[in-house]
């Protein structure tokens, strides 16, 4: 998720522009870089890597300079090299930009243009926002006006800053769906993709909606719609500090990172047809055939991405009929797995550095397996290391342990699951589009579940003093219940483990007595009267149960003392609804004893040691 900030006033623009840039370090980011307006033109400055190694390089700065943009750069299309790095210029350089988002029709855009004569500097799909903004110039338009001609040829998710040589003291924003506020103070006028950028200037922010310019000059903003009307933008008076500004207004990462799981969601889904409505993946260097010829799949993770890729074992057998084997990533390579050419090895990291995931990866491919990495970070080892490469696209996660980045990762390996059924031919076209519809309302889907934060939080308050705790599922549903039994642990310290519910009668239902809790993940399957009648086992030796079920589910709600009641959706998409329900019950369980969530005791974000 990158980070935008814009300045124009009276003031040197340079020192606002990087403090803006570091109170947006939380975002997370692998390049920065900033253009000033000049005496002779524009002045770019960009550095992959850290703000430090960026404000350590601008000694050659113009520092009478009112006006320029700044950035940091979270990768999605190129490596986070300074190539890469934003702003990013147009042919004659006196054009930069800076941009939040995807333009997922970019490959179309940049090969038109580079018929036309234009040529690229870098490989991001943001270069091609300068070419045809300069494109749109030589026709005589104005700045403001030629950003709203290029916002109906692009496609996707953007935010995006643009200053020019030739309009001094004009900076020129726009959105469609990624965040973008302005604000005016003492002559001054700043821009940002989040509120913490430009706090140090004003605390009277205007929202900036979709499909939406904004012009900022010194002490003023104009905004319009894409026919060029003039509109009146939302005003909000801040009154938070910036910590409480980091997480919008949320008391901590987690809670917002949960909240944030829609967007998360719908950023992995984005750009992923053809326009004949095919599946695409983002980086493939194998080809179809060398595809169809797997007979085996193994997916190798740690922790949540481990919990992530059982969800996918059930999606993959089910709909391409290959077998497939999920494995604990430190004990992979250790029992001597069976691999060769024909077989495909899926490696799931948040990171992509993780230790021991990393080395199954390596393994695999001294074995000539075929490898696919599942990751969020762009060029990381596992990407670069990899045949295949599916990015989540989830942006940074502050919070050590996973929610938004889990989901993302059970949503990009049903992508992987249906490409794989596309390529091999398991599945006919009708039921393809079927199941892509249903997969493209997931965002609202979570959305639904996370308006019932409340209700979830009165259930699980109830049991802040509960020493023990099962969580039980079925078929896709056992995923859930290991993840949501880890998330209980992570964060609230409390004893809880997940099981197959058919498996507690072989032995574990020996310490369900009055006083443990169970949480059930009983929402609607072809194996759902089978949990009800595992948990009704639980629940006859004194277990209080608690359940999420599907909305509308009365006999399952009859099982339980509490109910949660999620929207109901395919079944092997139920994870990534079922989930967050749990995300919440733990969340308001570690906050009712007094953790603290965003830092539990004894863990790391990434885990770089076997």
């Amino acid at each position: 998720m990158c980070g935008i900030v814009g300045y124009v006033g009276a003031k040197p623009a340079l020192p606002v522009l990087l403090e803006g840039l570091a109170r947006l370090e939380y975002r997370g980011y692998d390049s920065a870089g900033i253009a000033l307006e000049g005496v002779d033109g524009l002045w770019v400055r960009r550095r992959s890597g850290k703000l430090a190694e960026l404000t350590e390089s601008v000694n050659d700065a113009p520092r009478g300079s009112t006006s320029g943009i700044g950035h940091t750069r979270w990768a999605t299309h190129g490596r986070p090299t300074e190539t890469n790095a934003h702003p990013h210029r147009d042919c004659t350089g006196r054009l930069a930009v800076i941009h939040n988002g995807i333009v997922e029709n970019f490959l179309e855009l940049r090969k038109s243009l580079q018929d036309a004569g234009h040529t690229f500097a870098s490989d991001t799909d943001t270069e091609v926002i300068a070419h045809l903004i300069e494109r749109e110039l030589t026709t005589g338009a104005v700045l403001a006006d030629a950003v709203r001609s290029v916002m109906v040829m692009i496609e996707g998710a953007f935010a995006i800053a643009v200053i020019h040589a030739d309009a001094p003291g004009l900076i020129v924003g726009a959105r469609r769906v990624s965040p973008l506020v302005a604000g005016t103070s003492d002559g001054t006028a700043v821009l940002a993709s989040d509120i913490p950028a430009i706090l140090g200037v004003t605390r009277d922010v205007f929202v900036i909606e979709d499909d939406q310019v904004v012009e900022l000059r010194a002490g003023s903003l104009r905004v319009t719609d894409l026919s060029g009307a003039e509109v009146t933008p939302d005003r909000r008076h801040v009154t938070w500090d910036l910590e409480a500004a980091e997480k919008a207004g949320f008391a901590d990462f987690m809670l917002k990172e949960i909240h944030e799981q829609p967007t998360a969601v719908a950023d992995t889904l984005r750009g992923r047809t053809d326009p004949s409505g095919s599946l695409i993946l983002d980086e493939l260097r194998l080809n179809e055939e060398e595809l169809r010829s797997v007979d085996k799949v193994f997916i190798v993770g740690c922790g949540t991405s481990y919990h992530a890729g059982l969800v996918a074992k059930y999606a993959i057998e089910h709909w391409t009929r290959i077998p497939c084997e999920i494995e604990i990533a430190s004990e992979f390579r250790y029992r001597d797995p069976v691999l060769d050419a024909q077989t495909l090895v899926i490696v799931v990291s948040q990171s992509g550095e993780t230790a021991d995931t990393l080395a199954a990866c390596r393994y695999a491919k001294r074995w000539n397996a075929k490898v696919v990495s599942v990751c969020n970070v762009i060029d990381s080892s596992m990407a670069r290391e990899a045949d295949v490469v599916i990015y989540t696209h989830a942006g940074p996660e502050i919070g050590v342990a996973a929610t938004k980045t889990h989901l993302a990762q059970v949503v990009a390996l049903e992508v992987l699951a249906l490409y794989l059924a596309q390529v091999r031919g398991t599945m006919k076209p009708d039921e393809a589009r079927q199941i892509l519809t249903e997969l493209y309302r997931l965002p609202e889907k979570v959305q639904g579940v996370l308006a019932l934060s409340g209700e979830i939080q009165a259930i699980a308050e109830r049991f802040a003093g509960t020493r023990d705790f099962f969580f039980l599922g079925r078929g896709v549903g056992y995923p859930v219940a290991l993840e949501g039994a880890l998330k209980l642990k992570e964060i609230s310290y409390a004893r809880a483990e997940g099981y197959p519910a058919g498996e507690m009668k072989h032995g574990p239902i020996a310490l369900v007595e009055p006083g443990v809790v169970v949480i059930g993940v009983a929402t609607r399957s072809h194996v759902h009267r089978k949990t009800l009648s595992n948990i009704a086992e639980m629940q006859t030796r004194g277990a209080t149960i608690v359940l999420v079920i599907s909305e509308g589910d009365e006999e399952a709600r009859s099982y339980a003392d509490h109910a949660i009641a999620v929207p109901e959706t395919l079944e092997l998409f139920t994870p990534a609804v079922d989930v967050v329900a749990l995300q919440l019950f733990s969340y308001w369980l570690a906050k009712a004893r007094g953790c603290d969530v965003d830092k539990p005791r004894n863990l790391a974000k990434t885990v770089t040691v076997e």
